[in-house]
């Protein structure tokens, strides 16, 4: 029972609510996801099962795609529709022209402060349950790189202006923290009330469905999208499976070591050993 899953999953139900069922479907504690998704967002959420959990870091560090709607006019202290009104300023008058301006600012490598009802941990708790407690939060800005925003549309609700956009970006960025932000760079306040991922590369939503339905990927057929590969002989599968080196990978990042059959055996990653490049097996898949 060794695979990737690919879910689109539903709105109010948390990453970890996805896990657990996924756990008791399949039969295994060995279950876990690459990149939370709030409660409220939809969309692809990759589950590595058995021997895939721990290829899951790859999965996490690809490019993410949203589809995001953003209210300007009104701020909530958790930086979409489930926080406390924190203010509300009436937007109707913010211009199309002024949005799409601020909103082109954002591209590029920016420093941002994620939400502080996000994932991040702070000596071992995670941020939003800090909040949860009572205590207040303000995490450090960290540098994240947007590399697109597409402005699909505006509509005016009374007060409010509805800004729907298509948001692509490095791993680690906060689409509530963009709503944010472009809330208080118009001095109107903003938060985010729809959000849908349908990209974690290199495995886009059309490929996803509901967890009931979804059926394993291969690690080896997961991994091969991700990373370069190599098949490995007999000879060579008996040197990794006592963690000796192999001769070198044709690439320098870390590639992935196919049996015969096309099963994932190993991670291999070039070294220096004795002057001389080798590839190093960094982990092995063992047999259950």
């Amino acid at each position: 029972m060794n695979g990737f899953l690919l879910v689109d999953k539903a709105g109010g139900m948390t990453s970890h609510d996805v896990v657990a069922k996924a756990r008791k479907k399949l039969g295994t504690k060995k279950v876990g996801h690459a990149g939370t998704l709030d409660p409220m967002a939809t969309g692809v959420l990759v589950l590595g099962v058995g021997s895939a959990t721990k290829l899951l870091q790859y999965v996490v560090d690809g490019t993410k795609c949203y589809e995001a709607t953003i209210r300007l006019g009104q701020s909530t202290h958790t930086d979409d529709r489930e926080g406390e009104i924190i203010e509300t300023i009436d937007s109707s008058e913010v211009s199309y022209e002024l949005i799409q301006s601020e909103l082109e600012k954002f591209v590029g490598e920016i420093s941002q402060r994620p939400s502080s009802v996000s994932a991040i941990k702070i000596d071992g708790k995670s941020a939003h349950q800090r909040v949860r407690d009572g205590e207040e939060v303000i995490l450090p800005s960290r540098l994240v790189t947007i590399s697109e925003i597409q402005l699909l549309g505006i509509e005016t609700i009374g007060k409010f202006k509805d800004v729907n956009v298509i948001v692509t970006c490095s791993a680690g960025t906060y689409i509530r923290a963009v709503a944010r932000d472009l809330g208080e760079v118009l001095k109107v306040g903003g938060h985010l009330t729809e959000l849908r991922r349908t990209l974690v590369s290199p495995f886009g939503i059309s490929e996803c469905t509901d967890l009931e339905e979804a059926e394993l990927i291969s690690v080896a057929d997961g991994i091969s999208r991700i990373l370069p590969t190599r098949t490995l002989d007999f000879s060579e599968l008996n040197e990794i499976s006592f963690g000796r080196t192999v001769s070198a990978n044709e690439s320098e990042i870390e590639t992935a070591g196919l049996d015969q059959s096309g099963n994932f055996a190993c991670l291999l990653l070039n070294k220096e050993v004795a002057g001389k490049k080798l590839a190093t097996p960094i982990l092995v898949s063992m047999k259950e």
